[in-house]
């Protein structure tokens, strides 16, 4: 199986990303099913087939629920004044793997890449016992509004050390957290951040919540990446679309921790949502593509006024060749 792909390999299709799967069977999967395709570079002739694919045979790595934790944040709770809520996050070394056959050596929170996806209402007492369990020094830096000796950027905390971040959480939106050790990039880039929600204290109304973490990997170390992702594998919402109802409320938490790249970007096939910036205010754009630099997030509302299978992907054509595309599955 295939590690150490370049970039410009993967855009070729001049290795397999699994045995006998081109990058040319992925953009064009009419190609998999015995059907003429113009796909390699310089051709051309019109190409046949669909620039998606979607279903069973989308070589996405993990079975339909592996991403679950990652996508369904927790549920949101009722303001209450002096509530703590308390988290384990533990740093931890691993091999995880991002396109199918194709792995990483990662830096994770709790095992995954994204981290677990952490909640709390505007005013609760957060407490985040964090244990080191890497071979490297990590902090945890979250935006938003705390003290400065829980800001993560001089309490590094060493292998098999432990550090316990405790602040009231505000204010309200869309936040992050991430490594702030340094080589700052290095630590992003292989895995260390996640999202943090402050739900306000007046609730939000009722909807359908995802999270999406959009993202990189540098699998070659060339300081460029091979693959892109929502929440952390390539093509998984091609194989496992997100399954959502029409006229429902649909509300994405949506954050961008790409490196390498100075922008990533959303754009939603067949619909407009309310974009809110941050997610701290009532004001929102109208629109069906978004673009966030690095450490930029948003609330994303959409109310589908159709049933059927309606695309998401970077609208850099590259990044979603490379991994970052998905679809909603809306249903009556």
């Amino acid at each position: 199986m295939a590690k150490n792909l370049t970039r410009k390999q993967v855009l070729a299709g001049s290795l397999p990303i699994v045995a006998a799967v081109p990058l040319a069977k992925l953009t064009w999967p009419s190609a998999a099913h015995g059907e003429r395709s113009a796909t390699h570079l310089g051709d051309d002739r019109p190409h046949e087939g669909h620039a998606a694919m979607i279903g069973p045979e989308v070589p996405a790595p993990g079975g339909p629920h592996d991403l679950d934790a990652l996508l369904l944040p927790p549920p949101a709770l009722p303001y209450r004044p002096g509530r703590v809520r308390e988290y384990e996050v533990v740093a931890i070394d691993r091999r995880i793997e991002v396109a199918q056959g194709v792995f990483f050596d990662a830096w994770t929170y709790n095992g995954t890449v994204p981290g677990p996806v952490i909640r709390a209402t505007e005013d609760d007492i957060l407490r985040v016992n964090f244990t080191n369990g890497g071979a490297h020094p990590h902090t945890i830096h979250f935006h938003g509004i705390h003290p400065g000796d829980m800001d993560g950027v001089f309490e590094t905390v060493l292998p098999g050390d432990s550090f316990i971040y405790e602040f009231r959480a505000r204010p309200q939106g869309m936040q992050l957290y991430h490594c702030h050790a340094t080589p700052l990039k290095k630590h992003i880039h292989k895995g260390l951040y996640g999202a943090f929600i402050v739900d306000p204290k007046e609730p939000r109304p009722p909807a359908r919540e995802l999270v999406m973490v959009m993202n990189g990997y540098d699998t070659d170390g060339d300081g460029e990446n091979n693959f892109y992702t929502v929440n952390g594998r390539a093509f998984y919402y091609a194989k496992y679309p997100i399954k959502v109802k029409k006229g429902e409320l649909v509300r994405v938490y949506l954050a961008n921790l790409t490196e390498f790249d100075l922008v990533n970007s959303l754009h939603l096939h067949g619909e407009f949502f309310r974009y809110y910036p941050t997610g701290s205010t009532d004001h929102f754009e109208y629109t069906d593509t978004v673009m966030l630099c690095q450490g930029e997030r948003g609330i994303m509302e959409i109310d589908f006024h159709n049933s059927g299978l309606f695309m998401f992907h970077a609208h850099q054509s590259e990044f979603a060749e490379l991994g970052w595309m998905g679809f909603f599955e809306v249903s009556d």
